[in-house]
């Protein structure tokens, strides 16, 4: 008998983990990783931290060795892009005229860089950062006095302008928002970490735009729409991530804001799943679809994926948690954050030893904590259990948060 064989399109975490979760469940038939850099699987998270200083190697960043692929049967298709999936006959036509046959197929094609349409950014020195190769390339233009100007000051941006300071390097961060982080957490907690990129020597530019980006054969300077010039031998540009979705569309499958799937990460098409980034799912605990572009869900989603390939039935429902290293201080935050939600703080935020509880009816909806992950891991329950707690109790660092800990069942 023929047996089956499942192609996974995407070289990321959320493919290297249905691989390895796929042969751990006993699957014996074809397993196929189709993706579109030259690198086997790799995390994400050390490009902008570890990587990009120069304190961790590209094999150190490896998810499995190759030759954990080879022992374990799972074909590489590196250096290769899928450029449409035939539904009907189902096959995966890659660039340059091949093509996959598939009885299952997983999409985890991930995101993008969100470009700026404005002048000047097709100049040498002006970079996004996604890939290993974008974070080595980076990585040798940050010498110590180097003028780089980061545009954008969300998670990416605020962790190159942090590894860049360590390096040595003059970090300007360009803003557009009054405050970094304001829209996802609120301007008390925005407001923070906007002072420790100051403490630390960014110059730190809120409330402006970019106009253009100028330099004679190499970028030089920012310009900004308050008319001031930023002096830069160096522009990273961190604005955000798109899910990459041209193949979908291509594709035939349904998109928003990414493919849409349902519990089980299958898509409206049979046999066709999609995981990490580029997953548009429901999620139980937030009453809602979302996209999560974090590793934790590309890691846990991935094995959700092939086990519902595998007709399994599992539903995928967890509590989005997410972390950011900054200078030495860790950042994590459990749920999506709403600044419209009731903010209450527990230690002392002076010393960046706090964590703050997002809270409405009583209940806490999101967490974010600075150097007190045991009280991610607490809310992360909270959230899950849907616990009543009161503003006095989550304030009092002297009352144990795993005592407020109570099951609605």
């Amino acid at each position: 008998m023929t047996k089956s064989t499942f192609v996974l399109l995407g070289g990321g975490l959320a493919s290297a983990t249905a691989a390895s979760t796929l042969r751990a469940e006993g699957f014996d038939g074809r397993v196929i990783i189709v993706g579109d850099e030259s690198h086997v699987p790799y995390s994400r998270p050390p490009l902008s931290k570890d990587v990009l200083r120069g304190e961790k190697s590209p094999e150190r960043t490896w998810l499995r060795p190759p030759a954990w692929y080879t022992n374990k049967d799972i074909e590489l298709h590196l250096g290769v892009r899928a450029v449409e999936v035939d539904t009907r006959a189902r096959r995966v036509e890659l660039a340059g005229g091949t093509s996959l046959a598939y009885d299952k197929l997983l999409v985890a094609t991930g995101g993008i860089p969100r470009t700026l349409d404005i002048p000047g950014t097709d100049l040498p020195g002006v970079f996004y950062l996604r890939r290993l190769d974008d974070a080595l390339a980076l990585r040798e233009h940050l010498i110590p006095a180097a003028q780089v100007v980061v545009i954008g000051a969300g998670f990416i941006g605020a962790e190159v302008a942090a590894s860049a300071r360590t390096l040595g390097c003059k970090v300007t961060m360009l803003e557009i928002a009054e405050i970094p982080l304001g829209r996802a957490l609120g301007p008390t907690i925005g407001q923070i970490y906007a002072d420790l990129h100051r403490e630390r020597g960014v110059k730190l530019c809120t409330g402006v735009s970019v106009d253009r980006i100028e330099g004679q054969g190499r970028v030089q300077r920012v310009v900004t729409s308050d008319g001031r010039v930023h002096e830069a031998s160096v522009v990273v540009i961190g604005v955000g991530l798109l899910p990459d979705l041209d193949l979908a569309r291509r594709s035939g499958l349904t998109t928003g804001n990414g493919i849409v799937v349902d519990q089980y990460c299958q898509t409206l098409v049979d046999d066709v799943f999609a995981a990490g980034d580029i997953a548009y799912h429901p999620n139980h605990f937030l009453g809602r679809r979302i996209r999560v572009e974090h590793w934790q869900n590309a890691q846990h989603q991935g094995t959700a994926a092939a086990r519902n390939m595998l007709g399994q039935q599992k539903p995928f429902c967890e509590v989005p948690w997410v972390w950011s290293d900054q200078y030495e201080h860790n950042l994590q935050i459990v749920g999506l954050p709403s600044p419209t939600e009731r903010l209450v703080v527990r230690g002392d935020a002076a010393t960046r030893n706090f964590s703050a509880f997002f809270v409405r009816d009583g209940r806490v909806t999101a967490a974010l904590a600075v150097n007190r992950p045991d009280d991610v891991r607490v809310a992360r329950v909270m959230i899950q259990h849907g616990t009543e707690v009161t503003d006095a109790h989550l304030g009092d660092v002297d009352t144990p948060l795993a005592e407020l800990v109570v099951s609605r069942a």
